[in-house]
């Protein structure tokens, strides 16, 4: 059995750090390795296009990265890469996140980044695992067990107000 891959989580800037911590949070529950790193497109464009372009060979399996406003830092880190990169817009106080989503969807082809919502840290983390679980049956088996949990939750709210809409009615 290969060693398991790890997650990069790279941000802009460590005013990302509060969104991001959602999926270091989840990685960590499904124990995927990650690491975490602060990296610029603009600012140290070098640094994230060596980073990205010794991914692969450094055992990583999936990039995440969250980056506001100008937001291109995935499309730069995707750009140096074969290994999917996954972009968290992160809203900002100019247009609400809206200029990093679409920097950040709207990839040349050839560069895709597989775009989660605007400071969907966690839906990134698990899209991750969900690629990495296509080679590792223990995650898959985790991802399966929290999809029934999930399932079984919106079930009981169900009941729940079932009852409360009785009660209701019996008023």
């Amino acid at each position: 059995m290969s060693e398991q891959k790890k997650v990069a989580v790279i941000m802009g800037s460590d005013s990302d750090f509060p969104t991001v911590s959602g999926a270091v949070k989840t990685l960590n529950a499904y124990g995927v390795p990650f690491e975490v790193h602060i990296m610029s497109a603009h600012r140290t464009p070098e640094k994230a296009a060596e980073f990205s372009s010794k991914a692969r060979e450094n055992g990583f399996g999936v990039i995440i990265a969250a980056a506001g406003k100008a937001a291109h830092l995935a499309g730069v880190l995707a750009a140096h890469t074969t290994i999917p990169v996954i972009g968290i817009p992160i809203k900002s106080s100019t247009l609400d996140g809206l200029d990093a989503l679409l920097a950040t969807v709207q990839m040349p082809k050839g560069i895709p980044v597989a775009t989660v919502a605007i400071d969907g840290a966690d839906n990134a983390a698990i899209l991750a695992v969900q690629m990495l679980a296509l080679s590792d049956e223990r995650l898959a088996a985790k991802l399966a067990e929290d999809k029934t949990v999930m399932k079984d939750g919106v079930a009981a709210k169900d009941e729940a107000i079932q009852q409360k809409v009785q009660e209701l009615i019996k008023a």
